[in-house]
């Protein structure tokens, strides 16, 4: 995903998240609906979300330092973690005590005009929203599935933006209907119903983006695709016959290690197996540009060993799929 992808669909999101809670909250002042208070405190979430976001992009462009050697990329799947928090807590479980609070102390919705104009305004800005998100992570999803990419993108904002604009949408027709609902029959519970179903949701969608980020913070793996170009870049038949073993981690969204132990022959020169870890490593970089960081440790090669095939402990984790020596 590109940053600057990433960004317009963030600032759409701010935008319209911004806008429509002030919307809910004056609907609210003017109605009494639970479900326009729960619906502005979870836009209101929201906007500081996408500010987390946009914030922890900023901080990931930082430069290495001693201390921190690898960079700042993964501050971005720290932020976007914090959302998974702050949608729970601030989003979810506000949601669910105005709902239990209304069930159980119903009332009548006032100014009826008010919430229904604001729920059909917020539909409005956050379709508008959903479209852009849509539109950037059509940029980068190539032939993904939405499920493949939210579980598999290495950039975590679209994912986010994407998730948090559905439970929007949803959300909102969940409060029009609890709203409609109250108005035909007076009874303001349906008011409640709605808010608590609200709440349910917006815990849902958090603890899959807490289970998403939290894999990434761990560290993943470069992709299939990126693995396949990475290792067709290292061998060459020549001076780089085979791959031992290898494994790759995101350091950050669009920033690879690449650690391998390949094979050279027994009788190359120190210059020679030099010069071939050079040119691997160039070749690496040219076919998966986000690969920055790379560490290739020369070994013998021989047949011998290779017609015994892959070695299962020959690194942590078993070898990748073209691991042989």
């Amino acid at each position: 995903m590109s940053a600057s992808g990433g960004t317009k669909a963030i600032v759409a999101a701010l935008v319209a998240n911004l806008a429509i809670a002030v919307a809910k909250f004056v609907a609210f002042v003017f109605s009494g609906s639970s479900s326009m208070l729960a619906e502005s405190v979870h836009s209101l979430a929201d906007s500081g979300n996408q500010g987390l976001l946009l914030l922890g992009g900023k901080k990931a462009k930082r430069e290495a330092t001693p201390e921190h050697p690898f960079g700042y990329g993964r501050e971005r799947y720290i932020y976007a973690f914090l959302v998974s928090i702050v949608l729970f807590s601030v989003g979810g479980m506000f949601a669910i005590y105005e709902g239990y609070e209304k069930i159980k102390h119903p009332h009548e919705i006032d100014h009826w005009y008010w919430p229904v104009g604001v729920l059909v305004f917020a539909i409005i800005a956050e379709t508008f929203s959903f479209r852009t998100a849509i539109k950037e992570s059509n940029l980068t999803r190539g032939k993904q599935s939405w499920k493949e990419f939210v579980r598999h993108s290495k950039a975590p904002e679209l994912p986010v933006v994407l998730l948090e604009d559905l439970g929007a949408l949803v959300g909102l027709i969940l409060a029009l209907f609890g709203v409609s609902l109250a108005l035909a029959t007076g009874d303001g519970v349906w008011d409640g119903i709605g808010t608590l179903c609200i709440g349910i949701l917006l815990i849902l969608i958090a603890i899959v983006l807490a289970v998403e980020t939290k894999s990434l913070l761990l560290g993943e793996a470069a992709g299939i695709d990126q693995v396949r170009k990475i290792e067709a870049a290292i061998v060459d038949g020549e001076t780089v016959p085979a791959i031992i073993h290898m494994r790759t981690l995101h350091l950050g969204p669009e920033e690879l290690l690449v650690a391998a132990k390949i094979a050279v022959r027994h009788d190359e020169t120190a210059t020679e197996v030099a010069a071939a870890i050079d040119a691997a490593e160039s070749r690496i970089r040219e076919a998966v540009p986000i690969a920055r960081v790379i560490y290739l440790e020369p070994d013998i090669y021989s047949e011998t060993e290779a017609a015994k095939g892959v070695d299962p402990e020959a690194a942590p984790g078993g070898p990748t799929p073209a691991a042989e020596h």
